[in-house]
């Protein structure tokens, strides 16, 4: 808890001066996105750890595959476990042209139980309009294995699931909008004054000519009209935007993992004056079963009797007391003084949000 403290201590302290991002790393253009691709095909030269005759779909496919090849096999007679259907997927950067290669990521859908050797036969990757845009095919890395058999077996990390570096090309042009005119910038993470920032530092980087270029449309976009001297080149000019620095604005938010204990504060988190009085309460409810055996010669019979014992422990509660304008750094601090647990601030921390003390948005994941 102190090194949390510590390094929240820093993160506070060091905020001011690090606020100014770049750009580039607060909005995308609009137009300039990635596609997902998607396919179905083949793994062949599993050693025995493909498909099994449960998955009618795959000796289906590579019947299918073989008619195409001259190779006339009915479907249903093919009985092999070196094969393994799989689901492709591949990202399209934009702009991206023919011949330039991808990674693609084979998932198992049969019940193959390693894809570790495997080679993925050539399989059409389309988008969402049905188009095919790349093929893939190529040598499967898992990252993953499977030892052993039945009981006596060890997997690493996920033998289903395995890359294809570099297996896929580029087959058609991505369907990407080359900006021209009017920019269209799409913050990452909306934000009115956020917004507004980057209006105003691109209007005062080229707003020399009236009305000025860039316009916050809402939260989320920004509008900026390519200047006349760039007008035959608007890529230039998004380069010159992309290194424009802006101090943008987030919202107080403090956010809390009850799985893993930890907790995130941002340094514009507010706390109002308050008074903290925390302790730890422990009750203990034992239940022993003792015997009650008769005497001898009694014909009576011997009986459980439970021994209840309750217990209760209470700690001395801690106080802390907040002024007026109190910061994460200080509550951090007040808290990890007195020993709290990650447990006690989460707890603490709704505490202070359901009395109307915590200036920030309290968000549980």
């Amino acid at each position: 808890m102190r090194i949390l403290a510590g390094w929240l201590a820093v993160a506070a302290s060091v905020a001011p001066l690090c606020a100014a991002t770049r750009l580039k790393d607060l909005v995308s253009v609009e137009g300039v996105r990635d596609n997902q691709l998607i396919g179905y095909g083949l793994v062949v030269g599993l050693a025995g750890t493909g498909d099994r005759q449960q998955t009618v779909f795959s000796p289906q496919s590579l019947a299918n595959m073989l008619e195409r090849m001259g190779v006339s096999v009915p479907g249903l007679q093919i009985r092999v476990k070196n094969t393994a259907a799989v689901m492709i997927t591949a990202t399209l950067p934009p702009f991206a042209q023919p011949g330039s290669r991808l990674d693609a990521v084979a998932g198992a859908i049969g019940d193959a139980s390693n894809l570790q050797g495997g080679l993925l036969l050539l399989t059409p990757l389309k988008a969402a309009d049905g188009q095919v845009y790349a093929v893939a095919q190529g040598p499967v890395v898992t990252g993953g294995f499977v030892a052993g058999h039945t009981g006596n077996s060890q997997t690493v990390n996920h033998p289903t699931v395995g890359r294809v570096p570099g297996g896929a090309i580029v087959e058609r042009p991505a369907p990407s909008v080359t900006p021209k005119g009017v920019l269209h910038l799409q913050l990452r993470y909306a934000d009115f004054t956020t917004a507004s920032r980057i209006a105003a530092a691109v209007n005062a980087r080229y707003g020399e000519s009236a009305p000025p270029p860039a316009r916050a449309e809402n939260s989320g976009l920004v509008s900026v009209a390519v200047p006349e001297p760039f007008k035959a080149n608007a890529t230039d000019f998004i380069a010159e935007l992309e290194k424009l620095t802006i101090d943008a604005d987030q919202p107080a938010k403090v956010v809390v993992n009850e799985r893993t204990g930890t907790i995130i504060m941002g340094r514009e988190v507010r706390i109002s004056p308050v008074a903290i009085l925390h302790g730890n309460l422990t009750v203990e409810i034992q239940t022993r079963m003792d015997v009650s055996q008769p005497a001898p010669l009694s014909g009576g019979t011997t009986v459980p009797a439970p021994n209840v014992n309750v217990g209760a422990k209470e700690e001395p509660a801690h106080n802390i007391l907040l002024k007026q304008g109190a910061t994460v750094e200080e509550l951090v601090r007040a808290l990890a003084a007195i020993g709290s647990t990650p447990r006690d601030v989460i707890a603490i921390l709704q505490n202070l949000r359901a009395a109307g003390a915590l200036d920030a948005e309290l968000e549980v994941i």
